[in-house]
């Protein structure tokens, strides 16, 4: 990397300008910086305070949030934090994965484009913040910023709030760089092709089959369906795509929706509810689940899949739980992401 240097023909006083680069800035959800109980009250109160997760009016939303939510809740999430930590790094698992996730596929990136192009990552909740990656991004000569929030299916809730930020971001710098935002994926071959490799892999390493996928997305409000939000739709294609390339049938597969929270209807079936009754009214002993709405495993499948939705499987009568992670650092993965980041340099970068 070049240091930065006053341009040819200014003035002597003129400050130095670092080379121009294009950054990719890769985006997740976020993380705790700890799982004690104030470590868990910021985080949460970060995300639970954006309008694009819980939409109802400051006025009702806030007080219930802060004077009964944020004192209870911290510490059931800090006990889930706290069964997945990676106490080796002192980071969660999320963390650990997006950090891998970004060194492979900066790697990809120099044997591509050299030093022309600076890979990084933020999170929209907790850190390191999407503002302060930006920053550094400018400071080191990014006229160019290619912004990739790692959701294969957009929402509102996920893939929109995290361009908010960005976009928020970028109103506080004084040379405002080029941007552009990396859209929905979901229905890529190689994306799903990496799905499908993920399943036949855990498939390939069990003594017997499972007799059904779940494919468990996160949930949302329904309401928000009904309000325009794709997500939904997104899903339902995800699972289909899959299902064909897997050449299976509709009876080994079937999509269902996670991580429900409040009074409202959300998305159905519900996972945790689903598998219940799979093994109760249908005799199903043996499932697996995946959830292609994340990218990187997280508290939402490490804890809540491979932990509560087992639990509700096993109670019921079902004798074999298997979770399929998430794609992480898988190379087919990264050979994906690679090649929407390379589609939508287009222009930028020959």
């Amino acid at each position: 990397m070049n240091p930065a240097a006053r341009p040819a023909n200014a003035p002597d006083q003129h400050p130095a300008i670092p080379d121009e680069k294009i950054g990719v800035l890769l985006a997740n959800l976020g993380t705790p910086d700890n799982y004690d109980y104030w470590s868990m009250r910021r985080y949460l109160g970060e995300f639970l305070s954006d309008s694009r997760v819980i939409d109802y009016p400051k006025w009702k939303w806030q007080p219930l949030l802060q004077l009964i939510i944020l004192s209870k809740r911290p510490f059931s999430s800090g006990k889930a934090y706290k069964s997945i930590w990676n106490e080796e790094k002192g980071e969660s698992p999320l963390m650990t994965i997006t950090r891998d996730q970004t060194a492979r596929i900066a790697e990809q990136m120099a044997a591509r484009h050299g030093d022309r192009v600076m890979v990084d990552f933020c999170m929209r909740y907790g850190n390191p913040s999407t503002k302060s990656k930006v920053r550094e991004m400018v400071a080191a000569g990014c006229q160019r910023i290619l912004f990739f929030p790692l959701y294969p299916q957009y929402a509102g809730a996920t893939t929109a709030t995290a361009n908010d930020q960005f976009f928020r971001a970028l109103m506080e710098e004084k040379w405002q760089p080029s941007a552009r935002t990396v859209p929905a994926y979901f229905d890529r071959p190689d994306y799903i092709d990496a799905l499908a490799q993920s399943v036949e892999r855990a498939y390939a390493g069990l003594d017997q089959a499972p007799e059904k996928l779940l494919v468990s997305y996160h949930g949302m409000p329904r309401r928000y369906l009904m309000e325009g939000d794709p997500y939904h739709c997104q899903c339902q294609k995800t699972t289909r795509l899959l299902k064909e390339r897997l050449g299976w049938d509709d009876s080994r597969i079937a999509t269902t929706f996670q991580s429900v929270f409040g009074p409202e209807e959300w998305l159905k079936p519900y996972t945790v509810e689903e598998v219940a009754r799979l093994a109760r009214e249908d005799g199903t002993r043996r499932i697996a689940v995946i959830a292609p709405a994340f990218s990187a495993d997280c508290i939402e499948t490490l804890e809540e899949i491979n932990e509560e939705i087992r639990h509700s499987f096993v109670g019921a009568g079902g004798e074999a739980f298997t979770y399929i992670p998430c794609l992480n650092d898988d190379a087919a993965h990264i050979a994906a992401l690679s090649a929407v980041i390379d589609e939508n340099l287009a222009g930028w970068i020959d």
